[in-house]
């Protein structure tokens, strides 16, 4: 883990809360859940200049809120659920791609698989909250690195062990944060049915009610004898893989 990686496999930057900035080996850039207008915990200039993808799990403004400007300036592909990418669309988003839970979509060297999450989804659209389809995760199938299972805003769900028993991710994105998502105890029940390698934390400390930490996590696994890593990283930092 680092502030910057220079390295020519797969990078995985924090960009605080849920905002992620993923490259991979052949130099897709890929952004999840962008929030850089009043996030609290966005570092500094880490807005990323080029954008093949973005990635949208669910339509709440802590994972939407940057979506039509990046998508304005960069135009990339914007992935997500059918109902929310067709308010994106009448939002102005040019290249809206709609999903649904269990299809797949290539794009690049991704292949982009939904899955269920266990949560709310809403956007403000034309001065009203509307309802934007079921919220949702994604696994990240990409040529030439591990494969990660990015999980949204989610509580534990058994069929985590299924998204394992199909895919096997390595790397597994999880909320711990607790309050709006699971927490550190949830979320190593969720490692306990995923077993990946490496989990790399999000959705905490944000704000004062998000008060699940990497460290509890960590000793949920002892507890539970589950030899997985968890990277305690902070905004700004990446994993290289």
């Amino acid at each position: 883990m680092s502030q910057e990686s220079d390295a020519k496999g797969l990078t995985i930057k924090w960009l605080g809360h849920a905002s992620l900035h993923i490259k991979t080996p052949k130099g897709t850039s890929i952004l999840v859940d962008p929030w850089f207008e009043g996030n609290p915990k966005q570092p500094a200039g880490s807005e990323p200049s080029k954008v093949d993808l973005v990635l949208v799990t669910h339509g709440h403004g802590d994972h939407t809120a940057s979506v039509v400007s990046v998508a304005k300036k960069t135009t990339p592909q914007v992935v997500g659920m059918a109902e929310l990418m067709t308010i994106f669309g009448e939002q102005g988003v040019e290249h809206a791609v709609g999903m649904n839970v269990g299809g797949s979509y290539r794009a690049h060297d991704v292949t982009i698989t939904m899955t269920e999450a266990r949560h709310s989804s809403s956007i403000e659209h034309k001065g009203q909250t509307v309802y934007a389809g079921d919220p949702a995760g994604f696994v990240l199938q990409i040529d030439g690195a591990p494969t990660i299972y990015l999980a949204g805003d989610t509580s534990v769900f058994s069929d985590m062990k299924l998204i394992s028993e199909l895919y096997r991710p390595e790397i597994a994105i999880l909320p711990i944060g607790d309050h709006y998502t699971m927490g550190p105890r949830q979320a190593g029940l969720a490692a306990s049915f995923l077993v990946p390698k490496t989990i790399l934390p999000v959705h905490w400390g944000t704000f004062p009610a998000l008060t699940g930490t990497p460290e509890q996590l960590q000793e949920e696994l002892k507890v539970r004898g589950v030899p997985v890593e968890v990277i305690a990283w902070q905004p700004g930092e990446s994993y290289s893989a």
